[in-house]
């Protein structure tokens, strides 16, 4: 995958290395990334948007194939991702024991859901596929609303955020789909 700006998506891979807050457009919103295997990262990015440890954060992968084993997937849950994704959607599937040991305490919703996104943008999975599983959660403090631009997380979440990675095309700004696939059938989560 090749975007514009080869040396700033560098940029981000060394702050991301270094257990740093990368800023990212993604297809529905701007979006923060750390490593989710870094439990002092997640951490800070929890500092930073002032969210409560443990509420879960989604995890960014640039195709379903990445996904397969950090996840137990069905071949209706697999058919699913790959007919919908890319898009604007969040899926909430049941980990695998590997994720359950990889990733850090606090990705994971109660250490058995996992939240999984492939953004229709070619920036952000890009740097899914570069920098290894990421997280993905909305750039904005907890509870307000989100940040629309990187001028504005910049404003909003100062030096927490070490790289932006300001790249076209921009955002909707409507946040992605939430898709329980746990259960028996699909279920539109409400936000």
């Amino acid at each position: 995958m090749r975007i514009t700006s080869e040396p700033l998506l560098a940029k981000a891979l060394r702050a991301l290395s270094a257990g740093k807050i990368v800023a990212h457009p993604t297809d529905t919103l701007l979006g923060l990334a750390v490593r989710a295997d870094s439990a002092p990262a997640l951490r800070h990015l929890f500092e930073v948007k002032g969210r409560p440890e443990g509420s879960p954060v989604s995890v960014l992968f640039s195709s379903v194939e990445e996904i397969e084993p950090w996840a137990r997937l069905t071949p209706r849950t697999r058919a699913l991702l790959r007919t919908s994704l890319p898009g604007p959607y969040t899926f909430l599937v049941p980990a695998s024991p590997r994720a359950r040991k990889h990733f850090a305490p606090g990705v994971l919703l109660k250490g058995e859901t996992l939240g999984v996104r492939i953004p229709d943008h070619v920036v952000a999975r890009a740097l899914a596929h570069r920098a290894g599983p990421v997280t993905s959660t909305s750039a904005n403090r907890h509870g307000a609303p989100n940040c629309r631009t990187f001028a504005e997380i910049r404003r909003v979440l100062g030096d927490g955020v070490e790289v932006c990675l300001d790249l076209p095309p921009a955002p909707s700004g409507q946040p992605s789909t939430l898709i329980d696939l746990t259960g028996e059938r699909p279920r539109v989560v409400p936000r």
